[in-house]
């Protein structure tokens, strides 16, 4: 680990703070029985979901903001961001009286967008990707005199973001690990500094999208590398072109980066759900996933993981509890086959509701099946709790005489990770 004073300091850090103060939440370090069980040490949740607007990215915005000088203030501002940050640049900026105009993907949740545009904004939907409204940003900077708030790449950004790490060390004292999910690179800049002036021997471990991996091809090249466009749940932090700034100090103070995949993140996001019955966007349940994925060595470790965020689409959230359901064997498809006469149909239902199940949809299918005459297939969509219970569903089906199949794929065990490898290993 390299000891070399970064670009930030604490002391910006700190002074950030003092700006912030009574504009941003001071969130909660809340204890996950159920993390800690799972990888064998101590696992605490900064939830900067509950922060205003939702995700950390109030904090820099506002120390930015308040930065300004008045003729820059007078200007107004613009930003570029998939969601977060413009709801942050946004909702402080009208409280502050300056004009805010925010380039954002056409792909955007449109929770995000709505919101941006509630806190005041001037909304610009423009390109496919973060990289594509950046341009736009920068043009439209040009063109009307705007001030453009980077959503990472600003020393003044990353201050207002290491505040976290602030909050981490007052109040888990003897974090072994702090997790951060790694975007642009501003958060865990940040926090890092806050962290490792005060106590160097805490591992900073970040974490990125397997498809965009770009603080790890930044941090091996020694410099920003543009990596190409790639879709991914975890949107806020989908990011091809990390910061300069950000590179500079992740040097200093990142111990190590680790990849998770989108279906690992759904599983995070479901969890966090049920379990802790907290709402994390994909960016935010990053920090989750690879403790979950077993990308992280927790077992006997007192750890801090960031939800960073909780602002995800209402209809990708209940994409995901539907996956997961299915995944947990909690939501089951059957195929049964019964005599095709009277009756038959309302006798396996019967059987099926004495088994405590929950028939979801039926579908009754004669015209297309294959076979014999004498029967139809029934199609039944089930909710269960879980594998052991399908089981016992499809031996109850088969002791009155009914055909049962289903593909296993759409049942597996809920005490077995989806990916087979063990969390805290």
């Amino acid at each position: 680990m390299r000891h070399s004073t970064p670009v930030l300091t604490l002391a910006d850090v700190i002074a950030a703070r003092s700006r912030l103060n009574g504009f941003v939440v001071r969130t909660p370090l809340a204890p996950s029985s159920a993390l800690s069980t799972l990888a064998g040490g101590e696992v605490r949740l900064k939830l900067e979901n509950l922060q205003v607007t939702g995700s950390f990215k109030a904090r820099g915005a506002l120390n930015r903001l308040v930065t300004l000088s008045d003729d820059d203030k007078k200007r107004g501002v613009i930003a570029a961001s998939a969601g977060n940050h413009a709801q942050g640049v946004a909702a402080h900026a009208t409280r502050l009286g300056i004009k805010s105009v925010i380039v954002m993907p056409v792909s955007t949740p449109l929770i995000k967008v709505s919101r941006t545009q509630n806190y005041g904004a001037e909304v610009v939907l423009y390109g496919e990707n973060y990289d594509d409204a950046f341009a736009k940003a920068t043009e439209l900077a040009a063109q009307h005199g705007y001030v453009y708030v980077h959503a990472y790449d600003d020393d003044h950004v990353m201050a207002g973001q290491g505040t976290i790490g602030l909050e981490i060390l007052e109040d888990f004292a003897d974090v072994d690990d702090v997790v951060v999910p790694v975007g642009g690179g501003g958060l865990i800049a940040g926090i890092g500094v806050a962290i490792k002036a005060q106590r160097p021997q805490v591992r900073l471990i970040g974490v990125e999208p397997s498809v965009l991996p770009s603080m790890t091809r930044a941090l091996a090249a020694g410099q920003p590398v543009q990596l190409p466009a790639a879709r991914t749940l975890a949107e806020g932090i989908a990011v091809r072109l990390v910061g300069q700034k950000n590179v500079d100090v992740c040097k200093l103070v990142v111990d190590d980066i680790v990849t998770v995949e989108d279906d690992q993140i759904a599983r995070a996001i479901l969890f966090l759900l049920e379990s802790e019955k907290t709402v994390a966007e994909g960016a935010g349940a990053a920090a989750v996933a690879a403790l979950l994925a077993g990308r992280l060595q927790t077992k006997g470790r007192k750890v801090a993981l960031l939800v960073c965020g909780g602002n995800i689409d209402v209809g990708v959230l209940s994409r995901i509890i539907e996956r997961g359901l299915v995944e947990s064997g909690r939501l089951t498809r059957l195929e049964v086959l019964v005599p095709d006469r009277p009756g038959a149909l309302a006798e396996a239902l019967t059987e099926v509701a004495r088994t405590r199940a929950n028939v979801i949809e039926v579908h009754h299918e004669r015209a297309f099946l294959s076979g014999s005459l004498g029967q139809v297939r029934v199609d039944l969509v089930v909710e269960t709790r879980g594998p052991e219970h399908v089981r016992d569903l499809i031996e109850a089906l088969r002791a009155r005489g009914f055909e049962p199949s289903f593909d296993p794929r759409d049942a597996k065990s809920s005490t077995t990770r989806m990916d087979g490898s063990t969390p805290g290993g």
